[in-house]
């Protein structure tokens, strides 16, 4: 062990020397985690890559497009905790071991049995089926390749696959699973695509960047027939559309790390090795956020955003990826994309400052914009919103729309839209609406404001405060107060006055709302809680189990919203053992022999 260890560390050093944006690593125990399944280790999606608000923290390891493989610990130690969620990722058990690591394992099905009798014990105790539970470490040890559980597609997941993570338990950073020495086999450099450049005098929100095509050759990435970049810009910065792949796999895959270098001088590199949970949101800033959220491809930034302050991006020397020149030479731009293998793809052109093209960049005219590191407030008399420091990534400009006041309905104010939701937001910023409306007497727990754009919404709880409702948000849009008193609405399961569910197998409950929030569902069989399912967030599920005989029952349940108006009602239903009638036969259909027909003296004269 301690001879691989050796060499993995020698390697992995020798790539990080051999590039700028290396810095000082730990020795990563090579070899000392075994895959976490029995078959070939396969990946859908690798550490790093890009996903909506965050980069991925683990793999997603294929299961041959299966469920119920069997899940295997990748090293000694004890299960330290057991999740079950919605969405997210749905059932996973996390085990901690001895060498100051632990280990994820996401979307699963069943647990292995006796730690399913505990879980679901567990939930009985607390009457909830959503729980996050710490065993003591002497309940759970397991050993290397022990069986722990069954893969399977629960919570976020789109299709069946085993979500695994390394975490640092000391500081619950997820680390990059690929620097481990599983095996998964990697000769193929990471893919470039197009080279994006901007206008760094102004903000990344106010302008669309100039892209440039790129082609591989035999020695790297170049510009077809443009060695040289001329520009009038006097300050600009560059970004890369560009992914990864393993050998074998066709998925774009994220990229490891990359460096920029002006003039041989390296200025800025990030590397996505080491990232927890906290600040994963930051790959909003790493990314041109407008341009995704519009429909464009992942362009990933070679600079720091002036309120950007994660970890993966490493500064050299002070440098930020900025480009100001001084001069008119031409300088020698070079950029270095790596996997974790050390595949590395190179690009390598020209840029040249040119004064007589500077007359074709205009400045923008001056506009009131939001400033990031500052808190920021936007007043208006009846609508009011307060950014904290850590809000913005770049300046925003500020682009205020208020709606018609409304008449009648549930809304208490016009709807107030301050900038689009295509600029993200990092720390959530305070919203305060003054109701243009006399609020009736009810609880303050009715009030609510919404959030919406292009038909996503959100929906926040509104705090009463001198005559203003208040919330808090995580994205711009359009905001309107509401008061809500309407109860969710629950459907039967069946008709009838006793509901015959003999031939079911589950009992499925979808409760709507005005509002599309249901905060609580609960739901008792004979006075006692009964477990139903919520994998998906939408559907609530019982599988008939022991804790409902055959018989008679009587089913009581109750939904709440958001704004704590709730529906309670009572079914009775019995069950009664059911054979399903058997198959009805398709009628056998015997081909008819032709029948001759006699030979008449008619039949004769037709052949004359």
């Amino acid at each position: 062990m301690k001879m691989y260890r050796f060499l993995f560390t020698l390697v992995l050093l020798t790539f990080l020397c051999g590039s700028p944006q290396a810095q000082q690593k730990p020795a990563y125990p090579y070899g000392y985690f075994r895959n976490p399944m029995g078959i070939p280790m396969q990946l859908s999606a690798n550490f790093g890559e890009l996903r909506p608000n965050h980069w991925h923290m683990g793999l997603d390891i294929r299961t041959q497009a299966k469920e119920n493989l069997p899940v295997y610990a990748a090293a000694s130690g004890y299960i330290a905790h057991i999740g079950i969620r919605p969405q997210s990722f749905g059932r996973f058990i996390i085990i901690n071991h001895p060498n100051g690591l632990s280990t994820l394992y996401g979307h699963l099905n069943d647990f292995f049995p006796e730690l399913e009798k505990w879980v679901e014990a567990q939930q009985y105790k607390r009457e909830s089926w959503a729980v996050e539970l710490e065993p003591d470490p002497a309940l759970f040890p397991v050993e290397k390749g022990q069986f722990i559980a069954y893969s399977g597609n629960t919570g976020g997941s789109q299709g069946p696959h085993l979500h695994f993570e390394i975490i640092d338990t000391k500081t619950d950073k997820r680390l990059n699973p690929l620097l481990f020495g599983f095996p998964v086999e990697d000769a193929v450099p990471p893919v470039l695509q197009r080279l994006a450049m901007y206008d760094r005098r102004h903000s990344v929100y106010d302008q669309s960047p100039r892209f440039y095509a790129l082609k591989k050759t035999d020695s790297g990435y170049i510009i077809p027939k443009l060695p040289v970049i001329r520009t009038g810009l006097d300050k600009v910065s560059f970004a890369l559309q560009m992914y990864d792949q393993q050998s074998g796999s066709v998925n774009p895959n994220g990229v490891y790390a990359a460096t920029l270098f002006v003039d041989d001088e390296p200025h800025l590199s990030f590397v996505i090795d080491s990232v927890d949970y906290a600040e994963t949101a930051y790959m909003n800033a790493h990314i041109d956020y407008r341009l995704r959220f519009n429909g464009g491809g992942w362009v990933q930034h070679l600079s720091r955003l002036p309120g950007e302050a994660g970890v993966v991006y490493k500064s050299i020397s002070g440098r930020n990826g900025l480009i100001a020149f001084s001069d008119t030479a031409v300088h020698a731009i070079r950029m270095e994309v790596y996997d974790t293998y050390g595949n590395k793809s190179e690009l390598r052109f020209g840029l040249q400052y040119n004064d007589s093209l500077a007359a074709l960049h205009k400045s923008l005219p001056p506009v009131p914009h939001f400033a990031p590191n500052i808190p920021e407030i936007f007043s208006k008399p009846d609508f009011r919103l307060e950014l904290s420091p850590r809000s913005l990534y770049d300046s925003v400009r500020i682009n205020y729309i208020k709606g018609p006041h409304p008449v009648s309905g549930s809304a208490l104010s016009a709807a107030h839209q301050l900038n689009d939701a295509d600029v993200p937001v990092h720390a959530p910023f305070t919203v305060w609406i003054k109701p243009s409306r006399s609020l009736p007497a009810v609880p303050e727990e009715k009030f609510l404001i919404l959030r919406t754009w292009r038909g996503s919404r959100s929906l926040r709880k509104a705090s009463l405060e001198n005559g203003w409702l208040k919330a808090s948000f995580d994205d711009f849009g359009s905001f309107q107060a509401f008061i809500d008193t309407v109860p969710p609405v629950l459907e039967a399961p069946g008709k009838g006055d006793t509901i015959n569910l003999s031939p079911a197998s589950r009992i499925l409950f979808t409760p709507t709302d005005n509002f599309g929030v249901i905060k609580n569902f609960r739901a008792e069989l004979n006075g006692q809680w009964l477990r139903f399912t919520n994998d998906k967030s939408r559907t609530w599920i019982y599988r008939f189990d022991e804790r409902c005989p055959f018989g008679v029952h009587e089913l009581k349940v109750m939904a709440e919203d958001l704004a704590g108006n709730r529906v309670e009602k009572t079914w009775w239903f019995k069950r009664e053992p059911y054979t399903p009638p058997p198959p009805k036969k398709k009628p056998v259909y015997k081909k008819k022999k032709p029948v001759k027909k006699p030979i008449t003296k008619k039949t004769t004269q037709k052949k004359k």
